[in-house]
């Protein structure tokens, strides 16, 4: 089903910004009323909540443009996901790849509670931004020197966490693009590293300081490589709002956080070294169509984004109509006002020359 982008990003749009300013409220009372007697308690309803606004975002790649996705797991980690807290490195190929996340995350019973380290302008938008900002994402300005304590306050924020928590970082720092591949390697070949040829850069900092600071409470790194099925389109949101289908291939890997180096520059170098993995597996797969060794798994998609989007629909449908009601009413109370005084101001002027007669015949006689 393909169909021009704007036939449906105008009713979506509408529903996602009225709920999404709903919730927001919502956050934001919850968050003045709860937060400070109890950020536990605070945390769960922030999870349920948010996910009335989220879980329409899943709808849209689950049941509008019905994108596939294959995962490539293996029996452990399908085991685990869900069941503990995990940091979640993923390369970055496509601007719905934070999508993917929350699909798997949502599969996982964990869309409310997934976390993710971005840039600071991020929770400034509207609706969106605001509402990973309620549900403590952590947000940083791109340079160390705030950064870093930014970083370590965030982390120190999930030690508590009440429920079973994922924390995204895209190491890469942006998307992928051909000019940014050419940028990363000259960057390689000044340096003397391995030439990418289909992942960007890793920037190591902040991935160290997470595994340094969060290491004691969250057991495993899940490993995630994000491409799309060969010979087909990058899926982009454009091609979602248009209802255009796409097969995407997610290999996820589960890494025991306490088999990790203990040095700063240990931990730097298995990241380095993830990519460069990364890298090779991603050339494979589109020289020889050979992705990975693991299982493939399909997902299925839920009815819960469905039932939230025809929730929302109906309250937004009644709601307008009651707004249509009320609108006319008030209208008719105008236009009834603007008669009587209409009546009223037609009869004084009648009666106002019929006065002046009679007293004209008095003043005569």
């Amino acid at each position: 089903m393909v169909v021009p982008a704007a036939l449906v990003f105008i009713p979506v749009g509408v529903l996602f910004l009225i709920s999404g300013l709903i919730v927001n409220l919502i956050q934001l009372v919850f968050f003045i009323i709860v937060r400070p007697f109890s950020r536990s308690l605070y945390r769960r309803i922030n999870k349920t909540v948010a996910e009335l606004l989220w879980l329409q975002l899943i709808w849209l790649i689950d049941w509008w443009a019905c994108i596939k996705i294959n995962l490539y797991a293996d029996a452990e980690t399908l085991e685990l996901i869900g069941k503990e807290h995990a940091l979640v490195l993923s390369n970055h190929r496509s601007d719905i790849d934070w999508l993917i996340g929350w699909v798997m995350a949502q599969r996982a019973g964990c869309l409310g509670s997934s976390l993710a380290i971005m840039k600071k302008e991020a929770k400034y938008l509207p609706i969106i931004g605001w509402s990973m900002w309620f549900s403590d994402y952590i947000f940083l300005e791109r340079s160390w020197a705030k950064d870093e304590n930014t970083l370590k306050a965030g982390f120190k924020r999930l030690e508590d966490f009440p429920m079973t928590f994922w924390l995204a970082l895209f190491v890469e720092g942006t998307r992928f693009t051909q000019e940014k591949l050419e940028a990363a390697q000259d960057y390689a070949s000044i340096r003397s590293l391995p030439t990418p040829r289909n992942v960007l850069i890793p920037r190591t900092k902040g991935f160290v300081s997470a595994v340094s600071h969060i290491r004691s409470f969250v057991p495993a790194i899940y490993d995630c490589t994000v491409t799309v099925q060969n010979n087909q389109p990058t899926p982009t949101l454009l091609r979602m709002f248009s209802g255009q289908s796409s097969e995407v291939n997610l290999q996820m890997r589960r890494h025991k956080m306490s088999e990790l180096p203990e040095t700063d520059d240990g931990i730097a170098q298995w990241c380095q070294d993830l990519f460069i993995n990364k890298d090779a597996q991603l050339e494979k797969y589109f020289t020889k169509d050979v992705f990975s060794d693991l299982d493939v798994h399909q997902i299925e998609r839920p009815i819960k984004p469905l039932i939230v989007v025809i929730i929302w629909l109906c309250l937004l449908v009644y709601g307008g109509f009651k707004l249509i009601i009320c609108v006319c009413v008030f209208f008719l109370v105008i236009a009834t006002i603007t008669m009587q005084v209409l009546i009223q101001s037609s009869e004084s002027q009648r009666s106002t020359p019929a006065k002046r007669h009679l007293q004209e015949q008095l003043i005569s006689a």
